[in-house]
């Protein structure tokens, strides 16, 4: 869109991942495989906005950062790693919970 990458199905790389992390919410919900999936997704989510401020300026966002979308790309990331990071955190709480060692 904004001329950086050519599009092709190489870009559609994160559809099966999310396609994942969304199985993992809603069928394996309040199962630790569900837990475990959901802690290691959203661990590798809070990195993205790392990993596009990095670099000289503000990495990715400064190459983006003339263009009319460079406002809305900064803010989605930031809610992105908000989003991730906040996902860490109640998923680490349902597996430290007691329930696993009782019998259900």
């Amino acid at each position: 869109m904004r001329g950086f990458e050519k599009g092709g199905v190489s870009n559609l790389t994160a559809v099966p991942i999310l396609v994942i992390l969304l199985y993992a919410t809603l069928v394996l919900a309040e199962r630790r495989s569900g837990y475990v999936i959901i802690l290691l997704g959203s661990l590798l989510g809070s990195g993205m906005p790392v990993i596009h401020f990095m670099g000289k300026g503000v990495g990715l966002a400064s190459r983006i950062g003339n263009t009319s979308g460079a406002f809305f790309f900064v803010w989605t990331l930031i809610a992105l790693g908000v989003t991730a990071l906040f996902s860490v955190i109640l998923s680490v709480r349902g597996l430290w919970s007691p329930q696993w060692g009782q019998s259900r």
